[in-house]
């Protein structure tokens, strides 16, 4: 249903997560028979949780820790892990900076060109530990150095931007990623975002898509809403997205997963993105307050060092735990960060859903007293995760 906003524009109503709660069915489950498994790319993983291809979340520790735990770790290819030799001295920098002096910083730091040979020893890195190599770059990295992923031997390949579309328009100078080529094209699985309506995720799946992520703006660590006034609520973006998914599942017999992307803290927020219809979901900031995180117990997103124009921030997010203790658990905090394999079990055990797929048919209902999504900053900072 259309609302009118004024004479000459109306718009539709959508839902960000906190606006959402799940309603229990007619069964219950035991958690331990809860099954979370999910398959992306043709890997099958026990949790269905990525962690965000930022620099203060993944590097190759984190990504074979993170494949050990039954998970999947991003890693991003046009960070400090491929722009330097030894990260960890800028990586101590970026994390004593003044807030003022941050991004100017950030700026400097990433002006240092990305060198092919580190990306391909990165991912050997991570293979020769018995750690999954999915790595992530912009559509124009993805042109750079597409083929130096693929003959470095990576195991998923992530295409992300703000916005990612087929149908892009560009000044004749340059020449934009032909998604489906490219997708044809690489010997491994291409994931594409972000994106968050039905149309689009549709198109993106037609060109050969192997998942598609699903979110744009709403992180802790991103101020692209801000910035560019650019979003849709999670809870509407992942159910539009799921539709399409299903659609060309009946059309095609192909199973393309989604994957919520993005404002994602507790087990609840995981919990209620799979039952607006995710597979999985790519998260940040949890897994930046780590011990093992390289981030120091900061965050920030991937457009902060933008010389255009940066839009994220940098947050400090402490040090809360074990990666798998923050994964796995047991948890030893009660706010729904610690253990997120045990909310998920535990939320599918009282909702009597048995795997995934019945998980993503549970009933939801609107809860208008809770949170609203655009106040993601206010609930991080609850969490310790604030400015």
């Amino acid at each position: 249903m259309d609302i009118q906003i004024g004479r000459g524009k109306t718009a539709r109503r959508a839902y960000g997560i906190d606006e959402i709660a799940l309603a229990p069915g007619q069964r219950t489950l035991d958690p331990k028979l809860a099954d979370t498994r999910w398959t992306i790319g043709g890997i099958e993983r026990e949790i269905p949780i990525i962690a965000s291809a930022m620099d203060g979340v993944v590097d190759v520790k984190m990504a074979v820790l993170l494949s050990e735990l039954g998970a999947i770790g991003v890693l991003n290819l046009e960070g400090v892990q491929t722009r330097y030799e030894n990260p960890d001295p800028i990586l101590d920098e970026i994390a004593a900076v003044g807030k003022d002096e941050f991004v100017t910083l950030m700026q400097r730091l990433y002006l240092e060109p990305i060198k092919p040979e580190l990306i391909e020893k990165r991912v050997k890195e991570i293979k020769q530990q018995g750690g999954i190599a999915a790595v992530s770059a912009t559509p124009a990295g993805a042109i750079q150095f597409g083929q130096v992923v693929a003959k470095a031997g990576a195991d998923l390949f992530f295409v992300q931007a703000t916005v990612v579309s087929t149908a892009h328009l560009a000044p004749e100078s340059i020449a934009p990623l032909d998604l489906a080529q490219f997708c044809q094209e690489m010997p491994i699985p291409v994931i594409l975002g972000n994106c968050v309506t039905y149309e689009v995720t549709l198109n993106l799946m037609k060109a050969g898509a192997a998942g598609v992520l699903v979110g744009i703006g709403p992180g802790a660590a991103c101020t692209s809403r801000g910035v560019l006034g650019v979003g849709v609520p999670q809870a509407t973006a992942i159910a539009d997205c799921a539709a399409a998914r299903d659609d060309y599942y009946r059309e095609t017999g192909n199973y393309v997963p989604i994957i919520a992307d993005g404002g994602l803290i507790t087990g609840g927020d995981i919990c209620k993105c799979i039952a607006c219809g995710a597979d999985g979901v790519m998260i940040g900031s949890p897994f930046a307050r780590a011990q093992e995180a390289p981030g120091r117990g900061f965050h920030w997103g991937m457009a902060t060092p933008s010389p255009v124009l940066p839009r994220g921030t940098r947050i400090r997010v402490g040090t809360t735990g074990t990666l798998q203790q923050i994964l796995r658990g047991p948890a030893q905090l009660d706010d729904g960060t610690h253990n997120f394999l045990g909310s998920l079990q535990t939320s599918m055990g009282t909702l009597g859903a048995k795997d995934i797929k019945e998980m993503q048919q549970v009933e939801v209902v609107i809860a208008p007293s809770l949170l609203t999504e655009g106040k993601v900053y206010q609930k991080a900072q609850q969490l310790g995760m604030g400015k």
